[in-house]
Protein backbone atom coordinates (compact mmCIF):
# COMPACT_ATOMS: atom_id res chain seq x y z
CA UNK A 1 0.00 0.00 0.00
CA UNK A 2 1.22 2.80 -1.27
CA UNK A 3 0.39 6.68 -2.02
CA UNK A 4 1.44 6.58 -5.29
CA UNK A 5 -0.63 3.93 -6.25
CA UNK A 6 -3.97 6.01 -5.91
CA UNK A 7 -3.34 7.64 -9.54
CA UNK A 8 -1.80 4.55 -11.19
CA UNK A 9 -5.31 3.05 -11.03
CA UNK A 10 -8.65 1.60 -9.22
CA UNK A 11 -6.41 0.49 -5.69
CA UNK A 12 -7.06 -3.09 -4.38
CA UNK A 13 -10.15 -2.63 -2.14
CA UNK A 14 -9.27 -5.55 0.09
CA UNK A 15 -5.96 -4.23 0.92
CA UNK A 16 -7.06 -0.54 1.41
CA UNK A 17 -9.39 -2.08 3.60
CA UNK A 18 -9.94 0.44 6.82
CA UNK A 19 -8.81 3.32 4.23
CA UNK A 20 -10.90 6.13 3.13
CA UNK A 21 -10.36 6.63 -0.50
CA UNK A 22 -10.71 9.80 -2.66
CA UNK A 23 -14.34 9.49 -4.21
CA UNK A 24 -13.75 11.50 -7.09
CA UNK A 25 -11.89 11.73 -10.59
CA UNK A 26 -8.40 13.06 -9.29
CA UNK A 27 -6.63 13.65 -12.92
CA UNK A 28 -9.85 15.55 -14.17
CA UNK A 29 -10.01 17.98 -10.72
CA UNK A 30 -6.04 18.60 -11.36
CA UNK A 31 -6.41 19.46 -14.82
CA UNK A 32 -9.84 21.25 -14.10
CA UNK A 33 -7.49 23.21 -11.19
CA UNK A 34 -4.40 23.77 -13.61
CA UNK A 35 -6.27 25.59 -16.00
CA UNK A 36 -8.65 27.22 -13.83
CA UNK A 37 -7.30 27.45 -10.43
CA UNK A 38 -9.79 29.01 -7.35
CA UNK A 39 -7.10 28.31 -4.21
CA UNK A 40 -3.81 29.25 -4.21
CA UNK A 41 -2.34 28.45 -0.39
CA UNK A 42 0.77 28.99 1.79
CA UNK A 43 1.94 26.72 4.35
CA UNK A 44 2.39 23.26 3.48
CA UNK A 45 2.70 22.01 6.54
CA UNK A 46 0.80 19.60 8.48
CA UNK A 47 -2.20 21.75 9.95
CA UNK A 48 -2.66 22.41 6.36
CA UNK A 49 -3.31 19.11 5.36
CA UNK A 50 -4.92 17.84 8.55
CA UNK A 51 -7.36 20.43 7.69
CA UNK A 52 -7.94 23.18 5.31
CA UNK A 53 -7.02 20.77 2.44
CA UNK A 54 -8.82 18.18 4.04
CA UNK A 55 -12.38 19.86 4.79
CA UNK A 56 -12.07 20.32 0.76
CA UNK A 57 -11.76 16.87 -0.06
CA UNK A 58 -15.21 16.45 1.61
CA UNK A 59 -16.48 19.15 -1.28
CA UNK A 60 -14.84 16.74 -3.65
CA UNK A 61 -15.99 13.65 -2.45
CA UNK A 62 -19.41 14.86 -2.59
CA UNK A 63 -19.12 15.80 -5.68
CA UNK A 64 -20.21 19.22 -5.62
CA UNK A 65 -17.06 21.17 -6.17
CA UNK A 66 -14.41 20.28 -9.54
CA UNK A 67 -11.79 21.87 -8.07
CA UNK A 68 -9.04 21.52 -5.83
CA UNK A 69 -6.00 23.83 -4.31
CA UNK A 70 -2.39 24.59 -4.96
CA UNK A 71 0.00 24.44 -1.96
CA UNK A 72 2.65 27.10 -1.96
CA UNK A 73 5.62 26.58 0.86
CA UNK A 74 8.33 30.03 1.17
CA UNK A 75 9.84 29.05 4.62
CA UNK A 76 10.84 25.14 4.38
CA UNK A 77 11.06 24.11 0.67
CA UNK A 78 12.87 20.28 1.53
CA UNK A 79 9.12 19.80 3.03
CA UNK A 80 7.93 19.97 -1.12
CA UNK A 81 10.97 18.19 -1.51
CA UNK A 82 10.58 15.46 0.55
CA UNK A 83 6.96 15.67 1.94
CA UNK A 84 4.47 16.16 -1.43
CA UNK A 85 7.01 15.74 -4.57
CA UNK A 86 7.39 11.84 -3.84
CA UNK A 87 3.80 11.26 -3.04
CA UNK A 88 1.90 12.83 -6.22
CA UNK A 89 1.22 15.13 -3.97
CA UNK A 90 -1.38 13.13 -1.80
CA UNK A 91 -1.36 12.58 2.09
CA UNK A 92 -2.44 9.71 4.38
CA UNK A 93 -4.58 11.83 7.31
CA UNK A 94 -5.12 9.77 10.62
CA UNK A 95 -7.44 11.09 12.66
CA UNK A 96 -6.55 10.26 16.49
CA UNK A 97 -9.45 9.54 18.57
CA UNK A 98 -10.27 10.00 21.99
CA UNK A 99 -11.10 6.32 22.76
CA UNK A 100 -7.47 5.32 21.11
CA UNK A 101 -9.18 3.93 17.99
CA UNK A 102 -7.71 5.81 14.63
CA UNK A 103 -9.73 7.08 11.36
CA UNK A 104 -7.76 6.72 7.71
CA UNK A 105 -8.38 9.25 5.14
CA UNK A 106 -6.08 10.12 1.50
CA UNK A 107 -6.39 13.83 0.76
CA UNK A 108 -6.19 14.13 -2.78
CA UNK A 109 -7.18 17.42 -2.79
CA UNK A 110 -4.01 18.99 -3.40
CA UNK A 111 -3.20 19.27 -6.89
CA UNK A 112 0.32 21.22 -7.00
CA UNK A 113 2.44 22.17 -5.12
CA UNK A 114 5.32 24.91 -5.31
CA UNK A 115 8.33 26.42 -4.05
CA UNK A 116 7.14 29.96 -3.07
CA UNK A 117 10.59 32.11 -4.02
CA UNK A 118 11.95 33.39 -7.24
CA UNK A 119 15.28 31.39 -6.97
CA UNK A 120 13.07 28.25 -8.32
CA UNK A 121 12.15 29.49 -11.69
CA UNK A 122 9.14 27.23 -12.95
CA UNK A 123 7.78 27.35 -9.65
CA UNK A 124 7.69 30.99 -9.09
CA UNK A 125 6.34 31.65 -13.05
CA UNK A 126 3.50 28.83 -11.92
CA UNK A 127 2.75 31.27 -8.99
CA UNK A 128 2.56 34.19 -10.74
CA UNK A 129 0.11 32.07 -13.62
CA UNK A 130 -1.99 31.18 -10.90
CA UNK A 131 -2.27 34.38 -9.25
CA UNK A 132 -2.98 36.49 -12.19
CA UNK A 133 -5.72 33.99 -13.64
CA UNK A 134 -9.37 35.21 -12.92
CA UNK A 135 -10.48 32.26 -11.58
CA UNK A 136 -8.35 32.46 -8.60
CA UNK A 137 -10.35 33.23 -5.37
CA UNK A 138 -8.81 33.01 -2.34
CA UNK A 139 -5.23 32.99 -1.24
CA UNK A 140 -5.59 31.20 2.14
CA UNK A 141 -2.08 30.96 4.92
CA UNK A 142 -0.85 29.02 7.74
CA UNK A 143 1.72 30.59 8.22
CA UNK A 144 2.08 30.89 11.86
CA UNK A 145 1.80 34.38 13.43
CA UNK A 146 5.54 34.97 12.73
CA UNK A 147 4.93 34.41 9.24
CA UNK A 148 3.02 38.00 8.85
CA UNK A 149 6.24 39.99 9.71
CA UNK A 150 7.85 42.82 7.94
CA UNK A 151 11.45 43.79 9.20
CA UNK A 152 12.88 47.37 7.48
CA UNK A 153 15.14 45.12 5.16
CA UNK A 154 13.05 43.26 4.09
CA UNK A 155 11.43 46.68 2.73
CA UNK A 156 14.22 47.98 1.20
CA UNK A 157 14.80 44.75 -0.76
CA UNK A 158 11.95 46.45 -3.62
CA UNK A 159 10.23 44.26 -5.10
CA UNK A 160 12.49 40.77 -4.78
CA UNK A 161 11.77 40.68 -1.07
CA UNK A 162 12.77 37.40 1.37
CA UNK A 163 10.08 37.27 3.48
CA UNK A 164 6.60 35.23 2.81
CA UNK A 165 4.65 38.51 2.67
CA UNK A 166 6.35 40.47 1.23
CA UNK A 167 6.46 37.60 -2.05
CA UNK A 168 3.05 37.80 -1.46
CA UNK A 169 2.73 41.59 -1.98
CA UNK A 170 4.86 41.24 -5.25
CA UNK A 171 2.69 38.30 -6.16
CA UNK A 172 -0.16 40.69 -5.99
CA UNK A 173 1.22 43.74 -8.01
CA UNK A 174 0.92 41.12 -10.66
CA UNK A 175 -1.89 40.50 -10.20
CA UNK A 176 -3.12 44.27 -9.99
CA UNK A 177 -1.13 44.61 -13.20
CA UNK A 178 -3.63 42.01 -14.97
CA UNK A 179 -6.55 44.21 -14.55
CA UNK A 180 -7.11 44.42 -10.91
CA UNK A 181 -8.67 41.35 -10.61
CA UNK A 182 -10.52 41.30 -7.30
CA UNK A 183 -9.00 38.40 -4.43
CA UNK A 184 -9.16 37.39 -1.07
CA UNK A 185 -6.73 36.84 1.22
CA UNK A 186 -7.62 34.65 3.69
CA UNK A 187 -5.69 33.68 6.95
CA UNK A 188 -6.12 30.60 8.79
CA UNK A 189 -3.35 31.08 11.66
CA UNK A 190 -4.39 30.64 14.91
CA UNK A 191 -3.62 34.32 16.18
CA UNK A 192 -6.40 37.20 17.33
CA UNK A 193 -7.92 38.98 14.18
CA UNK A 194 -5.79 37.21 12.31
CA UNK A 195 -7.13 38.93 8.63
CA UNK A 196 -5.81 42.51 10.00
CA UNK A 197 -2.06 40.69 10.46
CA UNK A 198 -2.29 40.01 6.44
CA UNK A 199 -3.71 43.30 5.69
CA UNK A 200 -1.43 45.31 8.04
CA UNK A 201 1.78 43.45 6.09
CA UNK A 202 0.59 43.90 2.85
CA UNK A 203 -0.24 47.35 2.79
CA UNK A 204 3.51 48.26 4.69
CA UNK A 205 5.05 46.71 1.64
CA UNK A 206 2.93 48.35 -0.97
CA UNK A 207 3.25 51.44 0.96
CA UNK A 208 6.97 51.64 1.40
CA UNK A 209 6.95 50.22 -2.74
CA UNK A 210 4.96 53.12 -3.75
CA UNK A 211 7.16 56.25 -1.93
CA UNK A 212 10.20 54.26 -3.28
CA UNK A 213 8.48 54.73 -7.12
CA UNK A 214 8.61 51.03 -7.35
CA UNK A 215 4.62 50.26 -8.13
CA UNK A 216 2.08 52.98 -8.83
CA UNK A 217 -0.52 54.90 -6.46
CA UNK A 218 -3.04 52.68 -7.80
CA UNK A 219 -2.00 49.33 -6.34
CA UNK A 220 -2.50 50.62 -2.75
CA UNK A 221 -5.43 51.54 -3.22
CA UNK A 222 -6.43 48.68 -5.26
CA UNK A 223 -5.30 46.30 -2.07
CA UNK A 224 -6.87 48.86 0.45
CA UNK A 225 -10.15 50.15 -0.92
CA UNK A 226 -11.94 47.62 0.70
CA UNK A 227 -13.85 45.84 -2.23
CA UNK A 228 -11.57 44.43 -4.72
CA UNK A 229 -9.37 42.73 -2.10
CA UNK A 230 -10.11 41.34 0.84
CA UNK A 231 -8.60 39.97 4.59
CA UNK A 232 -11.22 38.48 6.41
CA UNK A 233 -10.87 37.12 10.24
CA UNK A 234 -11.02 33.11 11.10
CA UNK A 235 -10.66 31.39 14.23
CA UNK A 236 -9.24 27.89 13.59
CA UNK A 237 -8.78 25.18 16.25
CA UNK A 238 -7.10 22.16 15.97
CA UNK A 239 -4.46 19.79 17.17
CA UNK A 240 -1.69 18.36 14.91
CA UNK A 241 1.17 16.95 16.51
CA UNK A 242 4.30 15.40 15.12
CA UNK A 243 4.05 12.06 13.55
CA UNK A 244 3.88 9.71 16.18
CA UNK A 245 5.86 7.07 16.23
CA UNK A 246 2.43 5.04 17.78
CA UNK A 247 0.66 5.96 14.48
CA UNK A 248 3.46 4.79 12.74
CA UNK A 249 3.24 1.22 13.91
CA UNK A 250 -0.48 0.83 13.34
CA UNK A 251 0.08 1.49 9.53
CA UNK A 252 3.13 -0.65 9.73
CA UNK A 253 0.77 -3.18 10.48
CA UNK A 254 -1.54 -1.85 7.67
CA UNK A 255 0.73 -2.60 5.38
CA UNK A 256 1.00 1.16 4.63
CA UNK A 257 4.32 1.51 3.46
CA UNK A 258 4.86 5.61 2.93
CA UNK A 259 5.36 6.33 6.97
CA UNK A 260 8.94 7.48 7.06
CA UNK A 261 9.33 10.85 9.55
CA UNK A 262 10.79 13.67 7.84
CA UNK A 263 12.67 16.35 9.98
CA UNK A 264 14.05 18.64 7.64
CA UNK A 265 17.01 20.58 8.07
CA UNK A 266 14.95 23.71 10.05
CA UNK A 267 13.69 21.29 12.08
CA UNK A 268 10.50 20.52 10.26
CA UNK A 269 8.79 17.60 11.47
CA UNK A 270 6.42 16.06 9.21
CA UNK A 271 5.89 12.78 6.69
CA UNK A 272 3.83 11.03 4.20
CA UNK A 273 1.16 10.86 7.01
CA UNK A 274 -0.66 13.58 9.19
CA UNK A 275 -1.94 12.62 12.67
CA UNK A 276 -4.68 15.15 14.10
CA UNK A 277 -6.98 15.03 16.70
CA UNK A 278 -10.60 14.07 15.92
CA UNK A 279 -11.87 17.86 17.47
CA UNK A 280 -11.69 20.66 14.43
CA UNK A 281 -13.45 23.90 14.44
CA UNK A 282 -13.28 26.81 11.78
CA UNK A 283 -15.10 29.43 11.86
CA UNK A 284 -14.85 32.67 8.82
CA UNK A 285 -15.53 35.71 8.04
CA UNK A 286 -17.75 35.47 4.84
CA UNK A 287 -16.54 38.89 2.92
CA UNK A 288 -15.26 37.41 -0.17
CA UNK A 289 -14.30 39.21 -3.38
CA UNK A 290 -14.41 36.74 -5.95
CA UNK A 291 -16.31 34.06 -4.72
CA UNK A 292 -15.07 31.19 -2.68
CA UNK A 293 -15.06 27.12 -2.27
CA UNK A 294 -17.63 25.43 -0.94
CA UNK A 295 -16.16 25.14 2.20
CA UNK A 296 -19.02 25.03 4.59
CA UNK A 297 -19.91 21.36 2.70
CA UNK A 298 -17.40 19.94 4.89
CA UNK A 299 -17.77 21.63 8.40
CA UNK A 300 -16.21 25.41 8.11
CA UNK A 301 -18.96 28.08 9.41
CA UNK A 302 -19.43 31.12 7.84
CA UNK A 303 -20.73 34.15 9.30
CA UNK A 304 -19.58 37.70 9.77
CA UNK A 305 -17.08 39.32 12.02
CA UNK A 306 -18.35 40.63 15.16
CA UNK A 307 -19.43 36.47 15.54
CA UNK A 308 -15.47 35.51 14.42
CA UNK A 309 -14.13 38.07 17.17
CA UNK A 310 -16.91 36.26 20.29
CA UNK A 311 -15.58 32.60 18.72
CA UNK A 312 -12.69 33.41 19.81
CA UNK A 313 -13.48 35.18 23.19
CA UNK A 314 -15.24 32.28 23.79
CA UNK A 315 -12.22 29.59 23.27
CA UNK A 316 -9.58 32.18 25.06
CA UNK A 317 -11.37 33.52 27.76
CA UNK A 318 -13.38 30.16 28.97
CA UNK A 319 -14.15 26.54 26.99
CA UNK A 320 -10.46 26.18 25.99
CA UNK A 321 -6.93 28.32 26.66
CA UNK A 322 -7.73 28.93 30.55
CA UNK A 323 -8.32 24.94 31.20
CA UNK A 324 -5.03 24.62 29.29
CA UNK A 325 -3.23 27.53 31.55
CA UNK A 326 -4.57 25.72 34.80
CA UNK A 327 -3.50 22.44 33.79
CA UNK A 328 -0.30 23.82 32.93
CA UNK A 329 0.80 25.51 36.44
CA UNK A 330 -0.46 22.52 38.02
CA UNK A 331 0.97 20.01 36.32
CA UNK A 332 4.36 21.56 36.84
CA UNK A 333 3.96 21.30 40.24
CA UNK A 334 2.71 17.78 40.74
CA UNK A 335 5.14 16.57 38.03
CA UNK A 336 3.39 15.47 35.35
CA UNK A 337 4.54 15.70 31.92
CA UNK A 338 1.33 14.83 29.46
CA UNK A 339 -2.19 16.98 30.02
CA UNK A 340 -3.41 13.37 29.20
CA UNK A 341 -2.39 12.01 32.39
CA UNK A 342 -3.25 14.97 34.23
CA UNK A 343 -6.92 14.33 32.78
CA UNK A 344 -6.74 10.96 35.17
CA UNK A 345 -6.25 12.76 38.37
CA UNK A 346 -9.57 13.45 39.95
CA UNK A 347 -8.22 16.71 41.23
CA UNK A 348 -6.76 18.31 37.80
CA UNK A 349 -10.25 17.29 36.40
CA UNK A 350 -11.84 18.77 39.01
CA UNK A 351 -10.15 21.77 38.39
CA UNK A 352 -10.34 22.38 35.16
CA UNK A 353 -14.30 20.91 35.04
CA UNK A 354 -15.82 23.30 37.94
CA UNK A 355 -13.79 26.06 36.51
CA UNK A 356 -15.10 26.09 33.56
CA UNK A 357 -18.59 25.01 33.63
CA UNK A 358 -19.35 27.08 37.37
CA UNK A 359 -16.71 29.99 37.13
CA UNK A 360 -16.21 30.94 33.70
CA UNK A 361 -19.58 30.33 32.04
CA UNK A 362 -21.72 32.44 33.59
CA UNK A 363 -19.87 35.12 31.86
CA UNK A 364 -19.01 33.28 28.50
CA UNK A 365 -19.31 35.23 25.28
CA UNK A 366 -21.92 33.55 23.33
CA UNK A 367 -21.02 33.61 19.67
CA UNK A 368 -24.71 31.66 18.71
CA UNK A 369 -22.83 29.38 15.88
CA UNK A 370 -21.77 27.25 18.73
CA UNK A 371 -22.69 26.42 21.73
CA UNK A 372 -20.03 26.98 24.76
CA UNK A 373 -21.23 24.06 26.73
CA UNK A 374 -20.71 21.75 23.77
CA UNK A 375 -17.25 23.11 23.04
CA UNK A 376 -15.83 23.14 26.58
CA UNK A 377 -17.60 19.56 26.51
CA UNK A 378 -15.35 18.31 23.39
CA UNK A 379 -12.50 19.70 25.49
CA UNK A 380 -12.95 18.18 28.84
CA UNK A 381 -13.90 14.57 27.12
CA UNK A 382 -12.40 14.62 24.25
CA UNK A 383 -9.17 16.98 23.70
CA UNK A 384 -7.45 16.98 26.36
CA UNK A 385 -7.66 13.09 28.01
CA UNK A 386 -6.90 11.99 24.21
CA UNK A 387 -4.14 9.59 24.81
CA UNK A 388 -2.67 10.86 21.36
CA UNK A 389 -2.01 14.14 22.01
CA UNK A 390 1.34 13.90 23.43
CA UNK A 391 1.24 18.04 25.15
CA UNK A 392 3.55 18.70 27.86
CA UNK A 393 2.24 21.17 30.71
CA UNK A 394 5.42 22.35 30.65
CA UNK A 395 5.00 23.56 26.39
CA UNK A 396 1.85 25.11 27.34
CA UNK A 397 3.28 27.42 30.12
CA UNK A 398 5.64 28.94 27.59
CA UNK A 399 4.84 32.48 28.01
CA UNK A 400 2.34 32.01 31.11
CA UNK A 401 2.90 35.72 32.05
CA UNK A 402 1.40 36.97 28.54
CA UNK A 403 -1.61 34.76 28.59
CA UNK A 404 -2.64 35.23 32.29
CA UNK A 405 -4.79 38.42 31.14
CA UNK A 406 -6.68 37.37 28.56
CA UNK A 407 -7.62 33.65 29.84
CA UNK A 408 -7.86 34.58 33.47
CA UNK A 409 -8.40 38.93 33.66
CA UNK A 410 -11.37 39.01 31.06
CA UNK A 411 -13.28 36.73 33.45
CA UNK A 412 -12.61 38.63 36.35
CA UNK A 413 -13.66 42.31 34.49
CA UNK A 414 -16.84 40.23 33.37
CA UNK A 415 -17.66 39.97 36.77
CA UNK A 416 -17.39 43.10 37.60
CA UNK A 417 -19.44 44.35 34.62
CA UNK A 418 -22.06 42.26 35.30
CA UNK A 419 -22.13 43.20 38.89
CA UNK A 420 -21.66 39.22 39.78
CA UNK A 421 -20.55 38.21 43.28
CA UNK A 422 -17.22 37.74 43.47
CA UNK A 423 -17.51 35.41 45.84
CA UNK A 424 -18.24 32.72 43.27
CA UNK A 425 -14.60 32.76 41.88
CA UNK A 426 -12.57 30.28 43.91
CA UNK A 427 -10.76 28.07 41.19
CA UNK A 428 -9.79 30.94 39.35
CA UNK A 429 -7.56 32.53 41.99
CA UNK A 430 -6.51 29.21 42.71
CA UNK A 431 -4.71 29.08 39.71
CA UNK A 432 -3.24 32.44 40.10
CA UNK A 433 -2.00 31.27 43.62
CA UNK A 434 -0.41 28.63 41.96
CA UNK A 435 0.99 30.96 39.88
CA UNK A 436 3.06 32.07 42.50
CA UNK A 437 4.26 28.98 43.65
CA UNK A 438 5.53 28.25 39.90
CA UNK A 439 7.46 31.01 39.75
CA UNK A 440 9.11 29.72 42.62
CA UNK A 441 10.30 27.00 40.70
CA UNK A 442 9.76 24.28 43.09
CA UNK A 443 7.81 21.07 42.16
CA UNK A 444 5.19 19.58 45.14
CA UNK A 445 7.94 17.42 46.36
CA UNK A 446 10.17 20.26 47.47
CA UNK A 447 12.51 19.36 44.21
CA UNK A 448 13.63 22.51 41.91
CA UNK A 449 12.86 22.76 38.25
CA UNK A 450 12.94 25.22 35.78
CA UNK A 451 9.86 27.25 34.41
CA UNK A 452 9.54 27.38 30.95
CA UNK A 453 10.46 30.34 29.13
CA UNK A 454 8.80 33.57 29.57
CA UNK A 455 9.55 37.22 28.68
CA UNK A 456 8.74 38.21 32.35
CA UNK A 457 10.34 35.74 34.54
CA UNK A 458 12.91 37.61 34.95
CA UNK A 459 11.12 39.96 36.73
CA UNK A 460 8.41 38.41 37.98
CA UNK A 461 10.96 35.43 40.25
CA UNK A 462 12.54 37.98 42.28
CA UNK A 463 9.03 38.78 43.90
CA UNK A 464 8.31 35.40 45.09
CA UNK A 465 12.42 34.95 45.62
CA UNK A 466 11.61 36.02 49.85
CA UNK A 467 8.83 32.69 50.26
CA UNK A 468 10.32 29.23 50.93
CA UNK A 469 8.58 25.87 50.78
CA UNK A 470 8.36 25.46 54.53
CA UNK A 471 5.71 24.09 56.71
CA UNK A 472 6.01 27.19 59.03
CA UNK A 473 3.21 30.14 58.66
CA UNK A 474 5.22 33.03 56.90
CA UNK A 475 4.14 36.30 55.50
CA UNK A 476 3.59 36.80 52.09
CA UNK A 477 2.75 40.17 51.63
CA UNK A 478 5.52 40.30 49.19
CA UNK A 479 3.55 39.16 46.57
CA UNK A 480 1.37 42.53 46.72
CA UNK A 481 3.73 43.36 44.05
CA UNK A 482 2.98 40.75 41.87
CA UNK A 483 -0.99 41.00 42.63
CA UNK A 484 -1.15 44.39 41.41
CA UNK A 485 0.26 44.24 38.34
CA UNK A 486 -2.68 44.73 35.81
CA UNK A 487 0.28 43.85 32.43
CA UNK A 488 0.43 40.09 34.30
CA UNK A 489 -3.52 39.80 34.93
CA UNK A 490 -5.53 42.32 33.59
CA UNK A 491 -6.30 44.41 36.51
CA UNK A 492 -5.07 44.91 39.87
CA UNK A 493 -6.07 42.02 41.68
CA UNK A 494 -6.41 43.99 45.06
CA UNK A 495 -8.81 46.71 43.30
CA UNK A 496 -10.73 43.75 41.76
CA UNK A 497 -11.52 42.59 45.37
CA UNK A 498 -9.33 39.38 44.76
CA UNK A 499 -5.92 40.27 45.74
CA UNK A 500 -6.57 38.56 49.69
CA UNK A 501 -7.91 35.41 48.29
CA UNK A 502 -5.28 34.78 46.32
CA UNK A 503 -2.56 35.61 48.65
CA UNK A 504 -4.14 33.36 51.20
CA UNK A 505 -4.02 30.73 48.78
CA UNK A 506 -0.58 30.92 48.08
CA UNK A 507 0.45 31.00 51.62
CA UNK A 508 -1.25 27.78 51.84
CA UNK A 509 0.17 26.22 48.60
CA UNK A 510 3.99 27.23 50.21
CA UNK A 511 3.34 25.37 53.27
CA UNK A 512 5.78 22.50 52.93
CA UNK A 513 5.97 19.75 50.90
CA UNK A 514 2.63 17.96 49.84
CA UNK A 515 1.06 21.44 50.05
CA UNK A 516 0.05 21.75 46.65
CA UNK A 517 -2.11 18.55 46.62
CA UNK A 518 -3.18 19.16 49.66
CA UNK A 519 -5.01 22.82 48.92
CA UNK A 520 -5.72 22.31 44.89
CA UNK A 521 -7.94 18.74 47.02
CA UNK A 522 -9.47 21.37 49.36
CA UNK A 523 -10.93 23.62 47.40
CA UNK A 524 -11.76 21.67 44.16
CA UNK A 525 -13.23 19.39 46.49
CA UNK A 526 -15.02 22.29 48.28
CA UNK A 527 -16.92 23.58 45.04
Amino acid sequence: MKLTDILKGAPDPEAWEGYQLPRFDLRAVRAKTHDQPTWLHFGAGNIFRAFPAAVLQDALDQGAYDRGVIVAEGFDYEIIDKAYAPYDNLSLLVVLQSDGSIRKKVVASVTESLKADPQFGADWARMEEVMTAPSLQMVSFTITEKGYSVSPADLERGLAPALIMGKVTALLYKRYQAGALPLTLQSMDNCSHNGDKVREAVLAYAQAWKEAGLVDGGFLAYLSGGDQVTFPWSMIDKITPRPDALVQGMLEKDGFEDREVIITDKKTYTAPFVNAEETEYLVVEDRYANGRPPLELGGVLYTDRATVDKVERMKVCTCLNPLHTALAIYGCLLGYTLISDEMKDGDLRGLVTKMGYQEAMPVVVDPGVLQPAGFIGAVLNKRLPNPFMPDAPQRIATDTSQKLPIRFGETIKAYGAKGLDKDGLVLIPLVLAGYARYLKGVDDQGNPFTPSPDPLLDQLQPMVAGLEVKAEPQDVSCLRALYSRKDVFAVDLYEAGLGERVEAMAAELFAGPGAVRRTLHKYVSAR
